[in-house]
């Protein structure tokens, strides 16, 4: 492998996508609370230690599932061989080491979340991933808590708790469509899924379910004065994406869960507007 294929793989190992949507959850979180103007450097620290986070996370899961991912993900990095096993535990330990350092300049509920979510990071797939539900609930924490991290980092975490429960709830939902989508390596592997332990049908049922109890609850951050008319606006439009991917997951797993995250993407969108529109009343 030459250098240049390798640090691709190392940048793949990142998965570059969600490093930058999780960071951008974090700022969102920050933005929420008010405080991007008033704190710009703990947002600054936050966001990076985000992106960072997150990279190291998904490198070390890569870590661990590289014999499933022989099966389901043969083209990712450390099964084709650009990136070695050792290479990638060693760089998802100085991404985490970059994490920390910057973790640590935050407030202290910051750094508590920060804490936690670093531990999970590293226990997720080791520990948890194999169990029926447990290890989707555990994602499904550590992208809601982005929102909160964020806030955190400004001094100001209650706005951001109704946010952190709705990104959960649509997580766990992708989470659990992702794994009917992986079924056969996570079996071959022996993990014991939710869809492994109950079905693949019942298991999307659960997913609808708790989806459309995350759109039924997704006006109550206008309700509760946190956005602006303008938030039910662009949420409306996510939260029927939503629906349709969950609908096209009894279908296609594959098609649903790639829809429901462009959804996500939307309503992280709502509610940054839904914040903006209370800072420009012309927005609303």
């Amino acid at each position: 492998m030459t250098v240049g294929e390798t640090g691709r793989g190392l940048l793949e190992l990142t998965r570059p996508v969600n490093v930058i949507a999780a960071s951008a959850l974090t700022f969102i979180g920050a933005f929420v609370a008010g405080g991007v103007a008033e704190e710009p450097l703990a947002v600054a620290a936050a966001v990076a230690a985000t992106g960072l986070a997150v990279g190291a996370g998904n490198a070390i899961n890569d870590y661990f599932d590289r014999e499933i991912d022989r099966i389901n993900q043969p083209g990712r990095a450390i099964p084709r061989g650009a990136v070695s096993p050792r290479g990638a535990l060693a760089f998802s330990g100085l991404l985490f080491a970059g994490a920390v350092a910057l973790a640590v300049t935050l407030p202290a509920t910051a750094i508590a979340i920060a804490g936690v979510n670093l531990l999970a990071l590293v226990a997720y797939t080791e520990f948890f991933k194999g169990l029926p539900g447990l290890g989707n609930a555990l994602v499904a924490y550590l992208v809601g808590s982005t929102f909160l991290f964020g806030a955190a980092a400004v001094g100001e975490i209650a706005p951001a708790v109704v946010l952190f429960v709705l990104a959960a709830i649509a997580t766990l939902t992708r989470e659990i469509i992702k794994d009917v989508e992986d079924i056969e390596g996570d079996r071959e592997e022996g993990l014991n899924t939710l869809p492994i332990a109950i079905g693949e049908r019942k298991a999307l049922i659960v997913a609808a379910v708790l989806l459309v109890v995350a759109v039924v609850a997704s006006p109550i951050p206008f309700l509760r004065g946190y956005f602006g008319v303008a938030y039910l606006l662009v949420v409306a439009p996510a939260d029927a994406v939503m629906l349709l991917a969950a609908y096209e997951s009894f279908a296609n797993p594959t098609i649903g869960q790639s829809r429901l995250k462009y959804g996500m993407f939307l309503a992280a969108l709502a509610f940054i507007v839904g914040r903006a529109a209370l800072e420009v009343p012309l927005l609303v």
